[in-house]
């Protein structure tokens, strides 16, 4: 079972702690699509939450459609992948009178469309964190070998209405809005598992009591749940800075109080000009250390299967 850590002292409400929690642990895959999560009362108990608050986060993420609540059996991750809506389409399309031949060759002629819809993939994400979507953009240029254009959701639509054919590919966290604009036009909607960033939550946990940790990314979204991860790992012991990029404010006031320094690849190149340009300000220049990946290998190769790279 994932071990979730609530800082009772910190700024941050719990319940804010363990939904961001949650739900990275669900866009990382950590939790993949139809797990069924903990019962309140398991997270009761690590967490020392009152069921009625866990309950509250539990909805708050249902009416998000990050995760679906079955009467009598629990809180399931959203799935997206459902052999059952299979069996039950073809059931149904049996008692309408096709035969099974029919309804094989009707499956082919879709299977064999949607596999025509990869002349062009397009990455989407919210305007207001588009650089999450610049950082998955970036990685899946590189893995696939293939254009990527990057559209922010409130576009998706007109894009979509304009494009001949193309696959739509997001993070877990925007998926329900991508699917609203895509499935309408037919158009499929593939998800990407974020990394679970493993090896700099071990880093983290080892880092000197009241040291300055910096964060730096192109994203907001990202900075603030790997702000809560950090707080509830390490609480008030850790002293924690954020700075999106182009922030150079930010950036330079992070530089001078951080002794280490975590950025994603996108903006690795400018905090090592900042550093550089200040150098001689510092006593001691901070670590800086690049998180590499942005999405889990394992969602890269399944993509690449999905889209026929492979």
């Amino acid at each position: 079972m994932i071990q979730f850590h609530i800082q009772p002292d910190s700024e941050i409400p719990a319940s804010t702690q363990l939904y961001n929690q949650l739900e990275f642990a669900i866009a990382s895959g950590q939790y993949p699509p139809g797990h069924r999560l903990p019962s309140t009362r398991q997270l009761a108990m690590q967490t020392g939450l009152h069921r009625n608050t866990i309950s509250k986060v539990y909805r708050q993420l249902e009416e998000a459609k990050v995760v679906e609540a079955q009467a009598g059996s629990g809180i399931y991750v959203f799935s997206q992948e459902d052999e059952g809506e299979v069996r039950a389409l073809v059931d149904q399309l049996v008692k309408k009178g096709h035969s099974l031949t029919e309804i094989r060759e009707l499956f082919m002629a879709e299977v064999d469309w949607r596999l025509t819809s990869n002349d062009q993939v397009i990455i989407t994400a919210p305007t207001e964190d588009i650089g999450a979507g610049q950082l998955i953009a970036d990685e899946l240029e590189q893995s696939l070998k293939v254009p990527v254009q990057l559209v922010p959701l409130e576009e998706l639509g007109q894009v979509l209405e304009q494009t001949r054919s193309c696959t739509v590919v997001t993070s877990r966290y925007f998926i329900q809005a991508a699917e609203a604009i895509a499935a309408p036009r037919s158009v499929r909607v593939i998800p990407v598992d974020i990394y679970d960033y493993a090896k700099e939550i071990k880093m983290i946990t080892g880092l000197p009591q009241d040291s300055c940790l910096g964060l730096v990314s192109i994203s907001p979204g990202f900075l603030r749940a790997a702000e809560v991860i950090v707080y509830s790992l390490r609480g008030d012991s850790l002293r924690i800075m954020t700075a999106q990029v182009n922030n150079r404010y930010k950036l330079d006031a992070l530089i001078h109080s951080a002794q280490t320094i975590i950025s994603d690849q996108a903006s690795l190149g400018k905090v090592k000009a900042a550093i550089q340009s200040v150098r001689n300000d510092l006593i001691r220049p901070p670590q800086l250390i690049c998180a590499e990946n942005y999405i889990g290998a394992k969602s890269i190769s399944l993509l690449k299967r999905e889209l026929g790279l492979e």
